[in-house]
């Protein structure tokens, strides 16, 4: 299953196995502007669904990160850490935040496709 699903507060999550990768849209991306640093969890912390995960910051905001869904963080992006500006030219591929052993799958059920996804910031971007 390496379907790309997403949340309401524009992270997007892929799972391999058991493994999830998680990173901020491209359109959350786009709202935050020129992004200067980010701080991510620390690799063996466990996070829950909906949880602060971290904070990247911009020339225009602060933001928390999420998680999506609960596990443990098994890999931090450090490439991101060191240069942020990564993050607004590739943020759902080589700019990922952190990666996690997912510890209940039924969790991405209730993410949004692609589709939906779209369709949701078409709505909230009124």
């Amino acid at each position: 299953m390496n379907e790309v699903k997403f949340s309401k507060e524009h992270e997007w999550i892929k799972l391999d196995g058991d493994t999830a990768t998680i990173g901020i849209t491209k359109h959350a991306a786009e709202m935050l502007g020129d992004i200067v640093f980010v701080e991510l969890p620390e690799n063996g912390s466990s996070v829950e669904k909906n949880g602060n995960a971290g904070v990247v910051e911009s020339t225009k905001a602060a933001s928390d990160i999420y998680t999506p869904v609960s596990g443990q963080i098994t890999e931090c992006n450090q490439s991101i850490v060191d240069d942020p500006s990564k993050i607004n030219s590739d943020p759902e591929n080589q700019a990922w935040f952190f990666k996690l052993n997912i510890k209940d799958k039924s969790e991405m059920n209730s993410l949004m496709n692609k589709e939906e996804y779209d369709k949701f910031t078409k709505e909230n971007d009124s």
